[in-house]
């Protein structure tokens, strides 16, 4: 490849980002430039490498110029796993680390992906800002108010680019969407819809606890978690249905959806929260947070509504997942396959016209993590920054938190605080135990 097409493709990108666009080249267009300046070149290191760690940086190699040298993970079965995976896309073998704070010291690394369980992102993002690296982080940005507040601060005094993982912000169909949604063809918007209603998790039965397994370092796993002993439904993957490191569906699909919905009203904080739920459809699992819920939030003008179904599929509009915007004149909803118009009907007639599905390509990821590769290397701010990240996990944690304590939880958005609630305002902080400490930012 010449350097003037080199230089086009690179400012080509560079401008579509600072337009605010996903991108406008395709990802394999630009994964034919078969070389990168190595001013140009994205290094990166992985910390936690068991699921969408790993999938945020096999989609992050696609792109060229991105070269990842380390990988990080306290299940040395997994660490292993992938490094020889690594070594045999990539030839070479990466550096392998157990504690994270030791691949920060890794001078050749200038970005970060973490892919670990959200009771760690806080401090592996802060410590890795104060450090000068970028950060790939995972959706839900924290598992606390207070610690995505301490994220934001990191990312700005350090002038770090930070992209989380709600790479629908990435997606160009639903881009396409929310352009309509804002374009007042379906008229006033008085609710927007979002949920998920997932199939799986019918079985999550009740295990004794267990030895740690060979070759985990479970105290680091636990880090600033309470103490407990080991239990495979509290490990991989299922970690995400026990308050000690995650808030269930809410902050895994809820980080998603209701994403969506702030960015097609312009809003980043509600007034007031209510919501209701419980393990109604599995009510012997093993799980502490609920596989049932609907949420509630206000704004004055309009509201959103979150509803969550553990063990079924057949959510609203005959979809899994999504969001529906509901406007006076027609309903606009939006999926990870697609998006469509359903019109209003008076007189017979259709207040918006009719128009076929709007289909989505299947690389919203892909074009997330080329985003990112983008602003690390022209500095531009990410299409889902740490302030876009911040803004959801607080829907996401304000509604867990009136579902916890019972009550309607109102919020001052002027002093970023839960107003007259100490119960609602003690579970908005983050605790942290043994030896670690909240990071000063």
């Amino acid at each position: 490849m010449t350097t003037s097409r080199r230089k086009f493709l690179r400012q080509s990108s560079q401008f579509a980002t600072g337009l605010g666009l996903t991108t406008a080249l395709p990802t394999d267009l630009l994964g034919s430039e078969s070389k990168t300046a190595p001013s140009d070149e994205v290094v990166v290191g992985l910390i936690g490498c068991n699921s969408m760690g790993w999938s945020d940086l096999n989609s992050m190699l696609k792109h060229p110029g991105v070269r990842c040298v380390a990988l990080c993970d306290i299940d040395s079965n997994v660490l292993n796993k992938r490094a020889g995976e690594l070594e045999k896309m990539t030839g070479k073998k990466p550096v392998l680390y157990s504690d994270f704070r030791k691949l920060l010291e890794n001078k050749e690394i200038n970005a970060v992906i973490i892919g670990t369980p959200d009771h760690w992102h806080c401090l592996q993002t802060v410590y890795a800002c104060q450090a000068g690296k970028d950060v790939y982080v995972e959706k839900p940005l924290a598992n606390s108010i207070e610690e995505c507040n301490l994220m934001v601060e990191a990312a700005r005094k350090h002038n770090r680019i930070v992209q989380v993982g709600q790479w629908q912000r990435s997606g160009p169909h639903w881009n396409d969407a929310l352009d309509f949604v804002r374009s007042g063809k379906i008229g006033r918007i008085r609710s927007v819809r979002t949920w998920a209603f997932m199939p799986y998790g019918k079985t999550f039965p009740v295990q004794p606890d267990a030895p740690v397994p060979a070759g985990v370092d479970y105290d680091m796993w636990l880090g600033p978690a309470p103490k407990r002993p080991f239990n495979p439904n509290r490990f991989h993957r299922s970690f995400r249905y026990f308050w000690d490191y995650a808030g269930g569906l809410m902050t895994d699909w809820g980080a998603h959806m209701i994403d969506i919905a702030l960015a097609g009203m312009n809003v980043s904080a509600p007034k007031s929260v209510v919501a209701l739920g419980g393990k109604y459809g599995f009510p012997d699992h093993a799980s502490e947070t609920p596989d049932t819920m609907q949420v509630v939030y206000d704004y004055g003008n309009f509201t959103i509504l979150w509803e969550q179904s553990l063990g079924t599929g057949r959510g609203p509009f005959d979809r899994e997942h999504g969001v529906a915007f509901i406007g006076n004149l027609g309903t606009v909803v939006i999926d990870r396959a697609k998006w469509e118009v359903f019109p209003e009907v008076e007189a017979g007639n259709y207040l918006v016209p009719a128009q076929p599905p709007k289909f989505g390509s299947g690389r919203d990821l892909d074009n997330h993590t080329l985003n990112f590769v983008t602003c690390v290397r022209n500095r531009q701010k990410p299409n889902c920054s740490v302030e876009i990240g911040r803004d959801v996990a607080l829907h996401a944690h304000l509604g867990n938190i009136a579902y916890r304590t019972g009550q309607k939880v109102v919020w001052d958005a002027s002093k970023n605080q839960v107003v007259d609630n100490g119960k609602a305002a003690e579970l908005a902080k983050a605790h942290y135990h043994g030896t670690w400490a909240l990071p000063k930012v």
